[in-house]
C-alpha cells in the first residue's frame, strides 16, 4: 500500500512540475530563448521519467475491457506523448543553446512550423489530461451539493474567460499550421502572460473534467443492475 501511495504521489509531483514547466515554455516572451530551451530539456526529462513510472500502464493498454472513460484517457495520454515527442524533437532541431549539436537535425523551416503547432497541441492535451484526473482525485471528497454548485459555477466562469483568451490569441491558427510564427506581445507584463496561460489551461482542464464526469456517469449507469 505504501509503495502504491508513494508511486501515486511521485506521479502527482511530476504532473505538477510538468504543468509549471509547460506554463514557462508557453511564456517565451517572458523567459527568453536560452531559458526556453533549457526549460524544454527539463520538460523532456520529466516526460521520460513520467513514462518510466507509468510503464505498467502501457503494458495494460491491450488488456481488459474498454469503456468510454478508458478510451478517452488512453487516447489523450497517447496523443499527449506523441505531441510532446514532436515538440521536443522539433525544438532540438532549432536549438542554439541547450543542444546546439542537434541544430539542423530537421529542416529549420519545417521544425519551426512543427514546433509551433505541436507545442500548442501539447498545451491543449495537457489541460485535458489534468482535467480527466479531477473526478478520480475528488471522488473521496465530501462536498455538499450547494458547494458543488458554487464551485462548478466559478469554474465555468473561469473556463469561459480561458476560452475567450484562447480564441482571441489565435491558438487554433498555430495548432492547424495556419500561422508560421507566433505573434507575441512583448509589452505585456510577465504576470499577465502567466495568468492568461493559466486561464486558458484551466478551460481545457475544465473541459476534460466535464467529459470525464459524463463518461464515468455513463459507465456507472451501464454497470448498474437492472
Amino acid at each position: 500500500m505504501d509503495k502504491k501511495h508513494n508511486s501515486n504521489m511521485t506521479r502527482r509531483i511530476i504532473d505538477v512540475c510538468m504543468t509549471v514547466l509547460l506554463l514557462l515554455l508557453m511564456a517565451y516572451q517572458v523567459t527568453g530563448e536560452t531559458v526556453h530551451e533549457w526549460t524544454g530539456i527539463g520538460m523532456t526529462v520529466l516526460v521520460i521519467a513520467h513514462q518510466i513510472i507509468n510503464r505498467k500502464w502501457y503494458k495494460a493498454v491491450c488488456r481488459g475491457k474498454y469503456n468510454a472513460y478508458r478510451i478517452m484517457t488512453t487516447a489523450v495520454n497517447i496523443l499527449l506523448l506523441l505531441s510532446f515527442a514532436a515538440t521536443a524533437l522539433s525544438g532540438m532541431s532549432m536549438s542554439s543553446h541547450a543542444v546546439p549539436f542537434l541544430y539542423g537535425m530537421a529542416p529549420v523551416s519545417l521544425a519551426r512550423k512543427m514546433h509551433l503547432a505541436m507545442s500548442h497541441w501539447s498545451f491543449v492535451l495537457m489541460g485535458l489530461h489534468l482535467g480527466l484526473h479531477v473526478p478520480v482525485m475528488t471522488a473521496k471528497m465530501k462536498i455538499r451539493d450547494k458547494s458543488k454548485t458554487v464551485i462548478s459555477a466559478v469554474c465555468c466562469c473561469i473556463a469561459g474567460i480561458g476560452l475567450y483568451l484562447f480564441l482571441r490569441n489565435g491558438m487554433a491558427d498555430y495548432m492547424f499550421f495556419r500561422a508560421a510564427f507566433a505573434f507575441l506581445d512583448y509589452e505585456k507584463t510577465g504576470a499577465l502572460v502567466f495568468l492568461e496561460n493559466i486561464l486558458m489551461l484551466m478551460f481545457w482542464a475544465f473541459t476534460g473534467a466535464q467529459a470525464a464526469a459524463l463518461c464515468r456517469k455513463s459507465v456507472r449507469k451501464a454497470e448498474a443492475p437492472k
